[in-house]
């Protein structure tokens, strides 16, 4: 790849990527700020789960919305609307007067969530070359666990920083600011990126594949000489796509038979397993685990939050720079069993008390052994595994499975942390249990269904599931 096309495509999915950033970040706000409106509102515990669930219903439909909004108004409109979207759920979520209003915040800012997560993922796909095609994609999955970490970072500083220097005085003192403001300026904190990600979309071009759709070729081809900096392999690159979309028009029950239904089974089950990790159940939790489980004081668990950011980060730049390498299948099972084996010494640790340094060690190892595999890998292997003619529909479904999944997972989460049989007859372990139950099975599926892509164009991919 010479330097003027590397620098470009970087360029374009650095921006798209923004709004992985924007998911990363508005999802994980949410970790900090329900220590604080929970008890601000008086919330039950299935109310506090409904404000932290209605935002991923929402990014659900958002998904759905996107499978409609990505082929109809194209990959990049769609997330110029997300931005939209991010912006008036940022202020609004900082201005809520009642746990109603504070709901209503919330599922806008999922429905941004769930149009980006969609339409970014297949954007970058659709404009990078197929040898750094799953280093680009991962740049989404980056974005996300960025936008955590730096979430994570706002609202220990926003809530008061390190307790360790503060006097009792000050400590209850920065409580009830956090209580009463303080999650509000978390939830703003969201709103300059938001702008950033409208602004900076008018400099991407459109998918040259969605251009292809449209029948406006010509403007197809122009994208892709500027993408590949040869007119040669732009035209060639025109005339495979143009190719594949040629061949009858599929209609929606195509995604349940055949080839396609298998691609289709095998998206949406590793969106499910990537959900019933339990991943997002401990980085929404991740304060409320630290803080009740695990016995650290709120500003504490502010902090140790920075822990599970930083090492989210860390994991996810070795899968960006394995991922065309390794391929998809390793890392994925690598991850997976490092995943099984943590949960399941976190889940000991809890369940016979033994609480500390081993017990956070745990958390950790599973949150890097997700970074390495289930992370990036299952949003790299969505956007590329489905033919062109049925990407919007079939990743529509298999991402909206990944956000009713998570919804399902993180209501139910402070209900069954909270339950009588979790609680006396498991000692609070019971989560973690069932978590490693998903990631044992996640390893199995894997192992027979999961196809290795790196290294092939999105055309040469069709042929997986002709049959």
């Amino acid at each position: 790849m010479d330097n003027v096309k590397q620098i470009s495509i970087v360029r374009i999915a650095a921006i798209a990527a923004i709004g992985g950033f924007l998911f990363g970040y508005d999802t994980g706000v949410i970790g900090g700020t329900q220590l604080f409106f929970t008890e601000h509102f008086a919330l039950s515990p299935g109310m506090q789960g409904w404000v932290v669930s209605s935002a991923v219903y929402a990014c659900g439909f958002g998904a759905l919305m996107a499978g409609y909004l990505t082929k109809a108004i194209g990959r990049k409109n769609t997330m110029l609307l997300s931005a939209v979207l991010f912006s008036v759920s940022a202020w609004g979520s900082g201005i809520a007067v009642s746990y109603q209003e504070l709901v209503v915040y919330r599922i806008i800012g999922g429905l941004g969530i769930g149009l980006a997560s969609m339409a970014a993922p297949m954007y970058i796909a659709e404009v990078s070359p197929p040898q750094h095609r799953g280093r680009m994609v991962s740049l989404y999955q980056l974005a996300i666990v960025l936008g955590f970490f730096m979430v994570f970072l706002a609202t220990y500083f926003i809530g008061g920083g390190d307790s360790a220097v503060l006097s009792e005085a000050q400590i209850s003192e920065v409580y009830q600011y956090n209580l009463n403001q303080g999650w509000r300026v978390m939830f703003w904190s969201e709103l300059p990126v938001a702008v950033l990600f409208f602004v900076l979309l008018f400099l991407v071009p459109a998918s040259p594949r969605w251009l292809m759709l449209k029948g406006r070729d010509d403007e197809a081809l122009k994208v892709l000489k500027s993408l590949s900096g040869s007119t040669e392999q732009a035209e060639a690159e025109a005339a495979q796509i143009k190719l594949s979309l040629q061949e009858k028009r599929m209609p929606l029950k195509a995604l349940l038979i055949g080839g396609l239904g298998l691609a289709t089974f095998i998206g949406v089950m590793l969106s499910i397993f990537q959900q019933t990790s339990g991943i997002n159940a401990i980085l929404y939790y991740g304060a409320e685990i630290f803080s009740n489980a695990l016995g650290y004081g709120p500003q504490d668990a502010l902090k140790q939050q920075l822990w599970l950011g930083a090492v989210n980060l860390g994991f996810t730049f070795v899968a960006i720079y394995t991922v065309d390498f390794w391929g998809r299948r390793p890392l994925y099972l690598m991850g997976t069993a490092g995943m099984f084996v943590s949960l399941c010494v976190l889940g000991y640790t809890i369940y016979v008390q033994s609480l500390g340094v081993v017990s956070l060690v745990a958390i950790l190892a599973f949150v890097g052994s997700f970074a390495l595999s289930m992370g990036p890998i299952v949003w790299v292997v969505l956007s590329e595994m489905f033919p062109n003619r049925a990407r919007s529909a079939a990743m529509a479904v298999a991402v909206a499975a990944q956000w009713f999944m998570n919804a399902i997972v993180s209501n139910s989460y402070p209900v069954l942390n909270r339950s009588e049989l979790n609680q006396d007859s498991f000692n609070g372990a019971l989560p973690y249990f069932i978590f490693a139950g998903f990631c044992a099975i996640a390893f199995i599926f894997a192992l027979r269904f999961l196809p290795e892509t790196k290294g092939k164009s999105l055309e040469e991919l069709e042929t997986l599931w002709d049959r």
